[in-house]
């Protein structure tokens, strides 16, 4: 797993595109979760959080994102691309890059009810796996955080009719 360190300008980009893809699930009502799939250098899928909208618990921004590069491609195995998402994915979405063949994880912010890259479990990291990921967290981490804390604190202040 790699940590610190200046993120290179490329993968700034993507987290700002990750970050605006966020913003948009905000104001659809769902959590603040924005992905983007890069393969050399291209755009091949994005994503955001849509499970209360479409009904669908799998609706999470990685595995839009995922499907959208596989459809692109015509594969569902995506090697040497690189997922970008605004907060450490859960268990679904690391056995889906894991799945994909995905050569690198760039998060933002961690996850720590949920997150199964660093902060619950370290997913990627076991020995029978077949795949692993190279990892670099902290890319607008501020930013990316913020955004979710935001977002839960007035889901809290509208719950409680303040």
């Amino acid at each position: 797993m790699t940590t610190g360190g200046s993120p290179a300008r490329h993968d700034l980009e993507n987290m700002q595109l990750a970050l605006a893809l966020a913003r948009t699930a905000e104001e659809l009502g769902e959590v603040p979760v924005g992905a983007v799939v890069v393969c050399d250098g291209e755009i091949m899928g994005q994503g955001h959080n849509r499970p209360v909208s479409s009904k669908d618990p799998t609706a999470h921004a990685e595995i839009a994102a995922l499907r959208q590069a596989a459809a692109r491609v015509g594969n569902y195995r995506l090697p040497g691309s690189t997922l970008y998402v605004t907060i450490e994915p859960c268990a679904m979405c690391v056995g889906a890059m894991i799945h994909a063949r995905v050569a690198r994880l760039v998060f933002g912010a961690r996850e720590p009810r949920a997150g199964a890259v660093v902060s619950r479990e370290l997913l990627g990291e076991k020995s029978w796996l077949n795949h692993s990921i190279e990892v670099t967290e902290g890319v607008l981490a501020d930013d990316c955080g913020t955004l979710l804390t935001e977002f839960f604190a007035c889901r809290r202040t509208d719950a409680s009719g303040s």
